[in-house]
């Protein structure tokens, strides 16, 4: 049984500080394997698992502020920032201030940026495969990941509580 199921007060020390008992240990070890195999796919967009996931979000919403953005990929503007700057580089983004309000940056695909959406097409049926998870574990486990970012959100926005 792991701590995870366990009352605290059930947990000794020793069990406590093991690594079979922790929920942190498995999920950062899996992200590491997850992210380890999209390399390769990346790799053949030129792209970091970070900037994938940044393009993603703008194919799925283009022309969003760095903010809007940064929230959506649970990311620090000191995090977000430099990858825009990379992707910009590359003419895939491009960042510019809203006509709105002039404190707000908006973050839109370029041409080649929409473009490059077709060629990465083809990524999430690879990592599907190379998963070792039939769809309904794959979704089960989504579903827990979610729900877990969800309360932890509400948990940093008081009034959601």
């Amino acid at each position: 049984m792991t701590q995870a199921t366990l009352e605290p007060a059930a947990v000794d020390a020793a069990a406590a500080l093991c690594l079979d008992n922790q929920l942190c240990f498995p999920l950062y070890a899996c992200s590491k394997e997850i992210v380890r195999r999209y390399a390769p796919l990346l790799d053949e967009l030129g792209l970091t698992y970070t900037q994938y996931i940044c393009m993603m979000a703008l194919w799925e919403h283009d022309g969003v502020s760095v903010r809007e953005l940064g929230d959506r990929l649970f990311l620090d503007s000191g995090t977000l920032t430099p990858l825009l700057k990379k992707l910009e580089a590359r003419g895939l983004v491009v960042r510019e201030r809203s006509t709105s309000d002039e404190r707000r940056l908006v973050v839109r695909l370029t041409d080649e940026g929409r473009a490059m959406r077709e060629g990465a097409a083809r990524v999430p049926g690879q990592m599907a495969c190379s998963v070792p998870l039939s769809p309904e574990e794959g979704a089960q486990l989504a579903s827990l990941l979610w729900t877990l970012l969800a309360r932890f959100s509400k948990e940093d926005d008081p009034s959601e509580l």
